[in-house]
């Protein structure tokens, strides 16, 4: 168990480590709040290695979905540095950290983020379009195939249930192949049968592409099926823990 106290020391990998997909050093993000700068992450100090899966969990307003998006160079930190596969963000400009993010990083959210006006597959195929990914209509139609939802491929977000939304999202998210899957959570529209075979398609094909996966979420039982879990409070890592065995 590694506590905040002695987070830093996660940004000197131990030896045999995997390489590191995501680092945050020092990290703190401020925002004006009814006229005054409110800290919403303060001093943040985190090593993701390669083929993690990490669970970020804290109460709401703890900073979750911010880390989440300073991850991706979504937002930029107010302070201090995060590096996504060894490059600093903040030395990056907008089409050069889009572009970082659509060759290596996939994104789950919880509310879909279909396009509502293409059908499934269409939404499957559009990031393997902007990629130039040969083949990417059979590689779509597979995607769709490994969520069980060949058959609705031509069917619009409207005409589908809001599991088989998430279905087809998580189809779209894994298609690329990304390195890194940033999930913020994922189950968090579903009632409790559709998000339980969500969750379990997530963890399945990210063991089976041997993807990176932070997954954001505020339920415990979630957070348990994760290798290593980061609680966060008030803005600041409370607990750091790995799960006896984990790598």
């Amino acid at each position: 168990m590694t506590t905040a106290n002695t987070a830093s020391l996660r940004m000197e990998p131990a030896p045999g480590a995997p390489a590191a997909v995501l680092e945050c050093a020092g990290v703190g993000k401020d925002l004006a709040s009814g006229g005054r700068s409110l800290t919403v992450l303060d001093g943040i100090d985190l090593r993701i290695g390669a083929g993690e899966l990490v669970a970020i969990l804290g109460p709401s307003g703890s900073g979750k979905s911010t880390l989440l998006g300073l991850f991706a160079g979504l937002d930029r930190p107010t302070r201090g540095s995060v590096r996504l596969f060894g490059r600093a963000l903040e030395g990056l400009g907008e089409d050069e950290l889009a572009l970082l993010r659509r060759a290596r990083v996939g994104f789950v959210f919880q509310s879909f983020q279909l396009l509502a006006n293409l059908t499934a597959r269409e939404n499957v195929l559009l990031p393997l379009e902007l990629t130039g990914v040969a083949g990417a209509r059979a590689r779509a139609d597979e995607a769709l195939s490994e969520v069980g939802l060949a058959e609705r491929a031509h069917h619009y977000p409207s005409q589908l249930s809001g599991g088989e939304q998430q279905r087809v999202a998580l189809a779209r998210a894994f298609a690329p192949r990304p390195l890194l899957l940033l999930a913020d959570e994922p189950t968090g529209n579903l009632d409790s049968e559709s998000g339980a075979r969500v969750l379990a398609l997530l963890l399945d094909l990210r063991a089976r592409h041997g993807t990176t996966l932070v997954l954001v979420t505020h339920d415990p039982a979630i957070a348990s099926r994760a290798e290593r879990e980061v609680h966060l409070k008030a803005g600041r890592i409370a607990r750091d823990e790995r799960r006896p065995g984990a790598p």
